[in-house]
């Protein structure tokens, strides 16, 4: 009983610590990701409080309680625990700040509100295309997360997939066409759209980058 209330204020003075490290993360400090820079933040306040932890496992005073119980902890429930807030600070990084930044679903609440609780659903589409994406500056967010990542780069204004990339879309691929839900109700449809939504191959854009265009006919 001793040992779990020791490691619970572990855990909630882990979680202290990281709010803490992450709002002075994001206040005052540059970011390029928001969830590399939450996932960092976890790292940090992981090392630090475990560390503390082994410290005072090795150090603190037999004769003090806090010293006593925490010399109870093997060097096995000490490194379990670490890898527990790890997972915890995982967790953070995805279900807050990152949803919060990116989600469109948060958005679609956020200009609900901001409209005065009410929107025509005939306007929802455009309203993504002219106003979602230029506020939240959506492909500038999402280039600097791939570039970050390493699965795509900017050569001569062209967007090349890595080899990282390719394997990543392989992966997916696989995952989108065989795992994910064939029977989706979308709009009160029951539809396998999104299993699959190049099936039609249609291409509204010239996306071809202009430095690798074969020439075109009469000309050199």
């Amino acid at each position: 009983m001793k040992k779990a209330l020791v490691l619970l204020a572990f855990f909630v003075g882990y979680l202290v610590l990281l709010a803490g490290i992450n709002i002075i993360h994001f206040r005052f400090f540059t970011v390029n990701v928001v969830f590399y820079a939450a996932l960092a933040d976890a790292v940090i306040a992981c090392a630090i409080m475990w560390g503390l932890a082994a410290f005072a496992h090795t150090y603190s005073s037999p004769a003090s309680y806090v010293g006593t119980v925490i010399r109870r902890l093997t060097n096995t429930e000490i490194a379990l625990s670490a890898a527990c807030a790890l997972l915890i600070g995982y967790v953070f990084a995805i279900s807050i700040p990152t949803v919060i930044d990116r989600s469109l679903s948060i958005y679609i609440l956020e200009k609900l509100d901001q409209r005065g609780g009410a929107i025509s659903l005939d306007a929802m589409n455009e309203i993504f295309v002219k106003e979602y994406m230029p506020e939240y500056r959506l492909m500038d967010v999402r280039m600097t997360e791939q570039l970050s990542s390493g699965t795509l780069t900017i050569e001569d204004g062209c967007v090349q997939l890595t080899p990282r990339g390719k394997r990543i879309v392989g992966l997916t691929r696989f995952y989108r066409t065989k795992i994910l839900p064939k029977k989706r109700v979308l709009m009160g449809e029951v539809t396998s759209d999104l299993t699959d939504p190049f099936r039609n191959g249609a291409s509204a854009v010239d996306y071809r980058c202009h430095a690798t265009q074969p020439p075109a006919e009469g000309r050199p």
